[in-house]
């Protein structure tokens, strides 16, 4: 009696893991480089946020804050708002023409 056996021979099955091996090689590097591009970009969008709050307090009170503790006080921004998610606290200086300028670490 002959039967018509079905599947995967061991040699199929190792070309097929060592495709998925090769892929995955492939995949992990970029991986770590788009998480520093998350970084980056969430941290430029955090320094925008603040801007944008220190600007609002200009248009209430009439000056720039004169730092970001200032800002905090006058419930502007939330404390975990001075730092990127890096831990990097950003910077805040008011320029020569008076006006405050929030840049990334």
């Amino acid at each position: 009696m002959l039967r018509n056996q079905k599947g995967f021979t061991l040699i199929e099955m190792l070309i097929v893991l060592m495709i998925i091996s090769v892929l995955i090689i492939l995949i992990v590097p970029n991986l770590s480089e788009k998480s520093k591009d998350v970084y980056t970009k969430g941290c430029g969008a955090l320094v925008a946020v603040v801007q944008t709050q220190v600007d609002s307090y200009y248009l209430d009170k009439g000056s720039y804050p004169a730092t970001l503790a200032t800002l905090e006080e006058a419930k502007y921004i939330k404390e975990n708002q001075k730092t990127c998610s890096n831990k990097k606290a950003l910077n805040y200086a008011i320029n020569a023409d008076g006006v405050g300028i929030v840049t990334e670490p």
